[in-house]
């Protein structure tokens, strides 16, 4: 038998898919990379951007032309869509053999085989706390692995349907977490990235106020894996800003493993439109956050989420957005045009700025970060840094792609002793518009 398996949206979709995709192999299955040939078709979809469902809808259409070739293809949606949509996705698309929802994506191997042997259609999305345990296996071993420690959100923004498609916070057990690190690392993974819709809640058993000051789960969970001798640096993403304690930011300041580099999602920098996402810090106290981290953490690098364009933003609003962004400096930023979702708190609100704004907006922030970029990139040149070896780059097989501790990407000649997964030091040569050249040393 062979499945195919697409991925829409983020990292921890790609994570999940990752373990599915163990999960099929073990029970037989050759994962293949083309939908033509394969008896089984995966979908795992996104619903936090309209775009991503439009698109997901639009390619699982499209699979009818295959099945009424190959009546016996089986063919299932999981994730964030099927979660929302549940049963009129199964009436949509006639096709469609099984959903699954966030909390079942663990019983993919048996609802398959139900599906094949009684030939029943399925849609379960109830939700279940085994999904924490049940999707830990690996596929694709390689140098970098990643490590999902927490799943669902309680923070319930205004703009998002997190909470409702994948459920309320909950965190593994610590030890299920470094026993699948020490599994990674023996066989070969250097860097691993922790994973969570808001990893710095990691322990602290849904509570929605901020830890106090000593009181960091995550930070423990950090200090133990960093003691894996195997393991060269560990990454995560992405933590909610008011919950980076004392305790945390000591611990990765510290640490020699531990990524200089922070996703800080920021959404807005007016305190009003803050207040309307249900974003629970202000302008001053993000600013306050990011002092704190930058004079404890060597060279550290930020990137943030913004949206622009959310139901009532002014010209004034936006402006304060983005002063906010160039007094920081973020180094990366993922900028989006407000889209209101089904089920989110926003969607009753007047989608008030025109396109036409929400588009020159975007615009204004994306050139804003590319003018920041050139500048920090150029004041790198002539320094020596230390990347990680992610093998032969992909636009100029003469090259190799390493990568910063903070998240800068280089390009360097490689010798006959450079091995994928192992630190090198490299002198920098020359910038380019988002990425550096050098040479080892």
């Amino acid at each position: 038998m062979k499945a195919f398996i697409k991925t829409y949206g983020c990292q921890m979709n790609e994570r999940d898919s990752d373990a599915l995709a163990s999960d099929l192999v073990n029970a037989g299955y050759t994962i293949v990379s083309r939908e033509e040939d394969a008896d089984l078709l995966v979908f795992n979809t996104c619903s936090v951007r309209d775009a991503a469902e439009r698109k997901a809808k639009g390619k699982i259409g499209f699979m009818r032309k295959l099945k009424n070739k190959n009546p016996e293809l089986i063919i299932g949606v999981v994730g964030c869509m099927a979660q929302r949509m549940g049963n009129t996705l199964l009436e949509e698309l006639p096709h469609l053999d099984f959903v699954l929802g966030t909390g079942q994506l663990h019983t993919l191997v048996d609802t398959v085989n139900k599906v094949k042997f009684d030939r029943t259609r399925l849609a379960l999305t109830e939700p279940s706390p085994d999904v924490l345990t049940g999707l830990a296996g690996h596929y694709d071993r390689s140098w970098s692995g990643q490590i999902a420690i927490t799943r669902g959100c309680n923070r319930f923004c205004s703009y998002c349907i997190v909470p409702y498609v994948r459920g309320r916070e909950l965190s593994r057990e610590k030890d299920d977490i470094i026993a699948e690190a020490k599994m990674l690392a023996a066989n070969g993974t250097r860097e691993i990235l922790l994973l969570g819709q808001n990893v710095a809640a990691y322990g602290l058993n849904g509570d929605i106020r901020p830890p106090a000051p000593d009181h960091s789960p995550f930070a423990d969970l950090l200090a133990e894996l960093e003691e894996i001798p195997e393991l060269l640096r560990i990454r995560f993403t992405s933590p909610y800003p008011s919950y980076f304690n004392r305790k945390l930011i000591d611990t990765i300041a510290r640490s020699e493993k531990i990524c200089h580099n922070i996703h800080l999602p920021l959404q807005s920098g007016s305190n009003r439109i803050l207040q309307a996402m249900n974003r629970q810090y202000t302008n001053e106290s993000y600013r306050e956050k990011v002092a704190e981290l930058k004079a404890a953490i060597k060279d550290l690098t930020l990137s943030t989420d913004v949206i622009v364009g959310f139901p009532g933003e002014t010209d004034e609003d936006f402006a304060l957005t983005r002063v906010l962004m160039n007094d920081v400096g973020f180094e990366q930023s993922y900028i989006f045009k407000y889209s209101p979702r089904p089920g989110a708190k926003s969607a009753s609100m007047d989608d008030s700025v025109p396109e036409s704004v929400k588009e020159e907006r975007n615009q204004i922030l994306l050139n804003d970060l590319a003018e920041r970029v050139v500048v920090k990139l150029n004041n790198m040149v002539g320094k020596t840094v230390t990347v990680l070896a992610e093998g032969v780059s992909a636009r100029n097989e003469l090259r190799w792609t390493g990568r910063t501790d903070n998240n800068i990407v280089v390009h360097f000649e490689p010798d006959d002793s450079v091995q994928t997964g192992t630190l090198r030091k490299v002198e920098i040569t020359r910038a380019g518009s988002v990425t550096l050249f050098g040479k080892l040393v």
